[in-house]
């Protein structure tokens, strides 16, 4: 049952998003001066002592929210400094929804949620301008020529830590420099504990998550103020409503018609799943913290409970800050920090630091957000041509009732429950042993909660192989789960549900009209081994 098919390497020249990358030894080199150091000390040159006129906030689609916004405050903040107005800006950019792959239910939450936080800005007079940019490359002269039609004088923005925001940001930043009176600030706001910053003894930035939690406990232990939040910005004088009458009647963009959802019904469905805006985010925090939190440690990885918050859409999206998340996370904890109280908020707070995390590390090998893996040695692997496999694992339809039941609530919620999105990755890349990037970028192209990052950190490629029928006994006991995702499987019994073409009757299984496993996976998962130590091994990097 091992799947055969022609070997490709990794693809220079393809102009296919999903495999285009640069060659490793351009990765160390941009890894050696990062875009974050450069944006970074353009920043400290920034001069803001100028006099107010109008303030901007320009906000990117991961801060989409008023409340505990930190550029956003600190605009609202230097606006009223100099009785100047604030203006908000959003730049659409159907070419990067394109290039990045962005999935139909992640533009439509994102743009839903735009909606209501427009609503509750013109409540305070104040405008949300929505900026097209027809190019990739035109961002920084729309950004100057709105900057320049309004008589702005500050510009203030949230980091992205992505190669492609750093240098966007890095481009707008020299070119503010060579104005006279304006400025351009950057702040921190997707993580408690900024990017890079915690280091080990040797002092330089922690590398390995465990050490890295420990270190962030200690830190937000001592130091509270990390989660302290920041107000939601103050109204413009009602004044500004007629002296802005243009930017009030811009409007929020359509979902691009190359991302539309498949029909009417699977929109309204997955609005309903994913209601936008931060007040259905922070009504999801509660019931997780009512009905679920307590149970999290003990069920957190078997899905068939649906154990987790549902919170990842509106962290990805910046719908809810993480500290107020963590804020009220810690008054339901009685105070007490997070490893101290209750076990369920104990794990549930070690994967949002896995999140902090994922950021820490974009910061200092940039190269992960580059379609490059952290091990640049796995960049060289032979993966196989199998395309059919590749429809099956897309389609759920492996024959491995684990990973199919994964992939089949991708293709239904926009969503998997993070203990099968490493299973089918593990399979796809190791049994199947596809290119690791093609399921990246198919996640992309399905996710709501999609999240650089996170996705990018999720499959990184490794030697562990998981093995979908332990994998499945231990985390989904009495495969409920399957039978939900997989409803050829629903009436069968006992372990069966597991691995029914080796556990029941050929006459039993044929009956189901559940397909045949693709591969074997004992014999792929050592074929995996091997490759990957024949060609790892070979690697001069």
């Amino acid at each position: 049952m091992v799947a055969s098919g022609k070997k490709h390497a990794r693809s220079e020249d393809t102009e296919d998003p999903a495999l285009k990358h640069p060659d490793p030894k351009r990765a160390k080199e941009i890894d050696a001066d990062t875009p974050y150091a450069q944006l970074v000390d353009l920043l400290k040159k920034n001069n803001s002592d100028h006099k107010p006129r109008n303030v901007l906030h320009w906000f990117r689609s991961k801060d989409i929210r008023q409340e505990d916004n930190i550029a956003l405050n600190a605009a609202s903040r230097k606006a009223k400094e100099g009785s100047a107005n604030l203006i908000t800006m959003y730049l659409h950019s159907p070419r990067d929804l394109e290039w990045h792959g962005t999935s139909p239910a992640r533009i439509d939450f994102i743009l839903e949620s735009l909606k209501i936080l427009k609503k509750q800005l013109e409540d305070k007079n104040i405008p949300l301008a929505i900026l097209e940019a027809g190019t990739r490359k035109e961002k920084s002269a729309k950004v100057l020529q709105f900057v320049e039609d309004h008589n702005i004088s500050h510009v203030f923005a949230n980091f992205e830590y992505e190669v492609d925001e750093l240098r966007r940001d890095i481009n707008l930043a020299k070119q503010v420099q060579e104005k006279k009176e304006l400025s351009f600030e950057v702040l921190h706001d997707q993580t408690v504990v900024t990017p890079s910053e915690l280091k080990n003894q040797a002092g330089n930035p922690m590398k390995v998550f465990t050490p890295y939690q420990k270190l962030w406990l200690s830190e937000t232990k001592s130091n509270p103020s990390l989660l302290d939040i920041v107000p939601a910005p103050e109204a413009n004088d009602k004044n500004a409503v007629q002296e802005l009458c243009k930017l009030f009647e811009s409007k929020i963009p359509d979902v691009p018609e190359s991302k539309q959802f498949a029909s009417q019904e699977e929109r309204e469905r997955l609005r309903k799943l994913w209601p936008a805006g931060h007040e259905a985010g922070m009504g999801r925090l509660s019931d997780f913290l009512d009905k679920k939190v307590k149970d999290y440690a003990a069920h957190r990885s078997e899905p068939a409970w649906d154990p987790s918050s549902r919170l990842s859409p509106y962290f990805s999206s910046g719908v809810v800050s993480v500290r107020e998340v963590l804020q009220k996370t810690k008054k339901w904890n009685g105070g007490k920090h997070f490893h101290e109280g209750d076990r369920g908020v104990d794990s549930w707070v070690r994967e949002i630091t896995f999140r902090e995390f994922y950021r820490h590390m974009m910061v200092i090998t940039p190269h992960g957000s580059m379609n490059l893996p952290q091990n640049l040695k796995f960049d060289l692997v032979q993966w196989e041509d199998d395309e059919e496999g590749w429809y099956k694992w897309c389609e759920g339809r492996t024959g491995v009732p684990w990973v199919d039941a994964g992939m089949r609530q991708i293709n239904t919620e926009a969503y998997m429950h993070n203990r099968l999105r490493m299973m089918v990755s593990s399979y796809l890349s190791a049994n199947l042993l596809l290119d690791y990037r093609r399921g990246e970028r198919y996640f992309v192209e399905h996710l709501v909660d999609w999240d650089l990052s996170n996705n990018t950190n999720g499959w990184e490629p490794s030697y562990t192989v998981f093995n979908p029928i332990s994998q499945a006994e231990k985390c989904d006991k009495h495969g409920d789960y399957i039978r939900k995702w997989v409803p050829e499987l629903k009436d069968v019994k006992g372990k069966a549900i597991f691995a029914p073409y080796d556990r029941l009757s050929r006459e039993g299984f044929e009956k189901l009209g559940y397909p045949e496993p693709h591969v074997n996976w004992d014999e792929t998962a050592a074929r995996a081994k091997e490759r990957y130590k024949r060609d790892l091994h070979s690697a001069d990097l």
